[in-house]
């Protein structure tokens, strides 16, 4: 696997905090680009307060970097449970940064609520999230970077200047060697089975190829409208969304409120949370459109990691076209889905749009769905 080498350079790092590392050692482990810091930083458990948790412990990427063991990600300090999904870092770097487009939409950004403008300022967040990280301040994670001489000379030889002397510049840099290490190809390799199918090198079963013509159909599904950025569905860097915000009534978890103590009824703002747009009502309880690059693989979905099955989420969109009783049913629960939490604020033009889907359409909208699995993430179709 591409990830076997960080384990063996997470020991030299931990045995260059102890003063064990060998001057020679610690020098053949330098890295020698922003991307490479970030990489070791990305894996680094002595990052977090009690030393446990790197942001791969949430962005796992043997996983499709997203967080496989549940609905949401424990803190570092082991009880700690947030009340959101988190999503996959994969093809984030290319979400733009947030702003408002010529439509008055708002677009782009990072988190589910578009808060952090920048890949870099997302890299900041849970480091010092006391439910995730949990380190008390910037200055605290810049003098955990100062315990090892693997970064201090890294950072030295990468960054202008002494940056780990002040915590503002220490941090910062850390953020954009994070930052530098998304972008890479890593993160976004392109390399899915329709990617394949793209350059002429795969093919597509009939079930798969159906599922892509309803995909990109404006007359039966239309859910490129907002899970399609570039004008050609043939497109080879399409990154299955357009980075808008929508409320698409996604009912609430009580399993989750159940577990992390957040009253049941408690409504998350969503973008309004966001303290650019924190004043305006009519941004409740939306959110922002994710990547379906990998989506089969980096379940549960949705912002609150309400459904566990991604057929589940193609029947919870097909019930706003349909009048059939059973198909308002969960089949993860056998009860109706649920409310939406803010029905005022739902995208309905988006979501009531064509025929209602019978089992074979919505099988095969999931095999397209599928195939969007980075090849290195197939084997977890399987499972």
């Amino acid at each position: 696997m591409r990830f076997s080498s960080k384990f063996f350079s997470l020991s030299l790092l931990s045995l260059s905090l102890a003063g064990l590392a060998t001057p020679s050692t610690a020098e053949d482990q330098l890295p020698q680009t922003k991307a490479a810091l970030g990489e070791l930083l990305f894996f680094d458990v002595n990052l977090s307060a009690n030393r446990t948790q790197a942001c791969a412990t949430c962005h796992d990427p043997e996983y499709g970097f997203a967080d496989p063991r549940g609905m949401a990600s424990i803190g570092d300090d082991g009880t700690s449970l947030g009340d959101r999904n988190a999503p996959s870092a994969s093809y984030a770097a290319f979400s733009p940064a947030f702003h408002q487009n010529s439509e008055g939409q708002w677009v782009g950004g990072q988190f589910w609520d578009g808060r952090a403008a920048s890949l870099a300022d997302q890299a900041g967040g849970p480091p010092t999230n006391p439910a995730e990280m949990g380190m008390k301040d910037a200055a605290s994670v810049v003098a955990r970077l100062s315990e090892n001489a693997v970064y201090e000379q890294a950072f030295a030889q990468l960054f202008e200047g002494d940056v780990l002397a002040m915590p503002e510049s220490g941090y910062a840099a850390m953020t954009e060697a994070l930052a530098a290490f998304e972008k890479t190809e890593t993160f976004a390799p392109f390399d899915s089975k329709y990617d394949r199918f793209l350059r002429g090198e795969a093919e597509l079963s009939r079930e798969e190829d159906l599922g892509r013509v309803l995909f990109f159909s404006q007359q039966f599904t239309n859910c490129n409208l907002c899970h399609q950025l570039r004008r050609s569905p043939t497109d080879p860097r399409e990154t299955f969304t357009n980075y808008q915000f929508h409320n698409i009534g996604v009912p609430q978890n009580t399993e989750l409120r159940a577990a992390n103590g957040v009253a049941p009824d408690t409504v998350d703002k969503g973008l309004m949370a966001n303290p650019a747009v924190m004043e305006d009502p009519m941004q409740r309880g939306k959110f922002k459109t994710p990547s379906l690059r990998n989506v089969a693989v980096t379940g549960p979905y949705m912002h609150n990691g309400v459904f566990q099955d991604l057929r589940t989420v193609v029947l919870f969109y097909n019930q706003y076209n349909t009048t059939n009783e059973a198909r308002h049913i969960n089949p993860e629960t056998g009860a109706r889905f649920g409310m939406p939490p803010v029905p005022l604020t739902i995208s309905v033009k988006e979501l009531t749009h064509g025929p209602a889907l019978d089992d074979q359409r919505v099988d095969a909208i999931v095999a397209f769905l599928k195939t969007l699995t980075d090849a290195r993430y197939e084997h977890l179709l399987a499972e």
